[in-house]
């Protein structure tokens, strides 16, 4: 549990502060990597001080639990549709600090035309996007993010390729439009990783307050009982395996010059129209 903050002198006197970060028994199974998300999430907001301005996106998932955690005024979006949501928010109240929490299965399955083209847009608000690689409230299935010859529900001898196709790649996906002005990968698999993902965050929320537009940091996180390991177990796959396939780091952040080397939209490409 967050510390309350402390009675001050000054005028307005604060009396007692309600910690972002809720003290409510966890929901969540034993390992899993939310909690630590959530963590993060609360202490970025409390040090930018945006708590009392910032308004929370919900999907549909183990990620909608997020506002039992989370002291922010929130608002519950259909399965998938968080960023159409968010962008509605953002763009009635600019004022504000919009984020949305979103898993694997919904961002990056039913959700994913309403992700890309809020970032093709460059809505200014910011996207905490939790990858475990499978649909953990649902039973351990497939989703879009599943690792190629991963075991799950759906597909019990391993993701096959040739007729289940491969494993999406949002974030770098999603690094290649011009309206994301910031697009990180990060993971919780040990204390260092987990102190990167919490500066990746900021980095997010930092590049919405400055008005430039679209931010999304990715976290590769666990599911224990999904991926049938124990926590200790899972932790040691994600660094070893789900990382392999998943590199963390920063692909884009365009006010600090980093973007991808690509033609512009229109521009002529000689590797791409000679011969045609």
């Amino acid at each position: 549990m967050t510390a309350a903050e402390p009675i001050t002198e000054q005028e307005g006197r604060t009396i007692y502060r309600r910690p972002l970060l809720l003290s409510n028994p966890t929901t969540y199974c034993p390992g899993c990597g939310h909690g630590i998300v959530h963590r993060l999430l609360a202490e970025v907001l409390e040090e930018l001080d945006l708590g009392a301005k910032t308004i929370l996106v919900g999907s549909v998932g183990c990620s909608v639990f997020a506002y039992d955690f989370l002291a922010l005024d929130s608002v519950e979006s259909p399965h998938g549709r968080a960023a159409a949501v968010a962008t509605g928010v953002k763009r009635y109240r600019p004022d504000k600090v919009v984020l949305t929490y979103q898993g694997d299965g919904d961002l990056a399955a039913i959700g994913t035309a309403e992700i890309v083209h809020a970032a093709a847009r460059g809505e200014r608000f910011t996207v905490i996007f939790v990858n475990n690689g499978i649909y953990g409230m649902t039973g351990g299935q497939m989703a879009p993010t599943t690792l190629a010859g991963q075991k799950t529900t759906s597909s019990p001898r391993g993701r096959d390729v040739q007729s289940q196709g491969y494993p999406l790649p949002v974030t770098e996906m999603l690094s290649l439009l011009p309206g994301v002005q910031y697009a990180a990968r990060a993971s919780v698999c040990d204390p260092g990783h987990v102190g990167k993902a919490k500066q990746a965050i900021k980095r997010a929320f930092e590049i919405q307050l400055e008005g430039k537009g679209f931010s999304i940091v990715e976290v590769l996180s666990t599911c224990p009982v999904g991926w049938g390991l124990t926590p200790s177990e899972s932790m040691e796959r994600l660094r070893d395996t789900v990382m392999t396939a998943y590199p963390v780091g920063t692909f884009v952040d365009r006010p600090r010059g980093i973007a991808p080397k690509l033609p512009q939209p229109g521009s002529p490409n000689r590797s791409i129209t000679e011969g045609f």
